[in-house]
């Protein structure tokens, strides 16, 4: 390639950075897109895999045992996202717990940042984190008292933090909502910003409520406290505590890469019902298993996920209860335990017809109830089967839900988050 032919390339390229560089609208007359935009680098959370842009033949893989017919057959479309690996452990919902319970006592003993007042503007002061709470102390321990039960409730004079006031506060935008007012031309954005409130202790009790003349004590005193269970999933985590969970994550994870002067990712996010089967199938179509299947065995016998073996024998599979949150081989995305284990809750509301009318591009059902309307309004879907379930409730395609104001010792979650600018890979 000669010189001259080199410079009639190189030339207009340079000419064009020249006037991309300029400051204010000397853009030459040119149509160059704002030149100040800020750089962008997709980054997969910590603990999280790539579920690539793809198809998926929703449906029953095998037989609709209890001819429920809520599982039609649909083709639909799924926007890649990233997905954590595993369940969601006990210790890592403790760090929501920590955050929660430091910022309670932070705010009692009035450890904010110093700002102006006509910096406010009506809003709550910047907790200084790096304030150091001294638990032990006896003048700390006398101005967070409010956070402990009273004295006439201990237990063999053991002071303890009264979990129900653990409470999460944040503020979400109903979009639906806003997207379909007939309002739009004079949208006040206030009517459309919600505030919840939401007590995220897990409810230890379930071990025992959900099962009838079994002896589950332990686990109420130990699975979620115990050391021994850091890595095993969370459990007795209502829906809305799982979404109040996603929340805070989405803020931290925010907050993070503001102070780096990054830009931010997308909301972290229940997944919604359908992203949940598209990512347990791991690129195979029509497999009733994430492993593939149809056997929940492999070759050499082994069973391949923790359920409810034959008539009941538990420990068959190498867990009793639940099991390591990365236990068993991993499906080809790299999903752990996206059958059995703990039932996963998911972002969409459960109606049995649903697949007759859902959109085939990214089909989402979302309807939150609120306290006063019906049960049957607070059914969420549930996916993945537990460690309590026959072989059928382990299928990819199999269905199920639970109201969104209940939890269960067999009921976790993990979270995902959609992957911006990267349609197919």
């Amino acid at each position: 390639m000669n010189m001259q032919y080199l410079s009639k390339i190189l030339i207009p390229v340079v000419g064009l950075l020249l006037m991309a560089s300029c400051s204010g609208d000397d853009y030459k007359g040119q149509l160059l897109g704002v030149q100040s935009r800020p750089s962008w680098r997709s980054e997969i959370p910590y603990g999280m895999v790539n579920v690539p842009t793809g198809t998926l033949h929703v449906g029953n893989s095998d037989q609709d045992v209890p001819h429920a017919l809520t599982a039609r057959a649909k083709q639909v479309s799924i926007l890649g996202f990233y997905m954590d690996a595993t369940e969601i452990t006990n210790n890592e919902y403790r760090q929501f717990e920590v955050w929660v319970k430091d910022s309670i006592a932070h705010t009692i003993l009035q450890h904010f940042e110093e700002v102006n007042s006509d910096q406010l503007d009506g809003g709550s002061p910047n907790i200084k984190w790096d304030m150091e709470i001294d638990w032990e102390n006896s003048e700390v321990q006398n101005q967070l008292s409010q956070m402990y039960l009273p004295k006439d409730q201990w237990v063999n004079g053991l002071k303890e933090m009264e979990f129900g006031k653990l409470v999460y506060r944040y503020d979400y935008i109903e979009w639906k909502k806003a997207a379909f007012s007939k309002h739009n031309a004079n949208r006040d954005r206030r009517q459309y910003v919600k505030t919840l409130e939401v007590d995220i202790y897990p409810d230890t009790l379930c071990w025992i409520r959900d099962f009838t003349y079994s002896y589950n004590e332990p686990m109420v005193r130990q699975y979620y406290t115990h050391p021994a269970f850091d890595d095993y999933p969370v459990v007795g985590v209502r829906w809305d505590q799982a979404t109040a969970f996603c929340y805070w994550r989405t803020h931290i994870w925010n907050e993070y890469k503001h102070k780096q002067g990054e830009l931010i990712n997308d909301n972290i996010r229940l997944p919604i019902e359908h992203e949940w089967e598209y990512a347990a199938r791991g690129g195979k179509k029509l497999a009733p298993y994430p492993w593939g299947g149809p056997y929940t065995r492999n070759s050499k016998g082994c069973l391949l996920a923790n359920f409810k073996p034959g008539r009941g024998n538990y420990p068959e599979d190498g867990g009793f209860y639940t099991v390591r949150s990365d236990a068993y081989w991993p499906n080809d995305y790299g999903l752990f335990n996206m059958a059995g284990n703990v039932s996963e809750w998911t972002s969409s509301a459960f109606y049995e017809g649903s697949y007759a009318f859902l959109h085939d591009l990214n089909p989402d059902l979302k309807y939150d109830a609120n306290k006063l309307e019906p049960e049957t309004m607070k059914r969420k879907v549930i996916r993945g089967g537990s460690w309590k379930d026959i072989a059928y409730y382990i299928q990819n395609s199999s269905r199920h839900w639970e109201y969104q104001d209940s939890c269960k010792s067999y009921i976790g979650f993990r979270c995902v988050t959609s992957v911006l600018g990267k349609a197919v890979d």
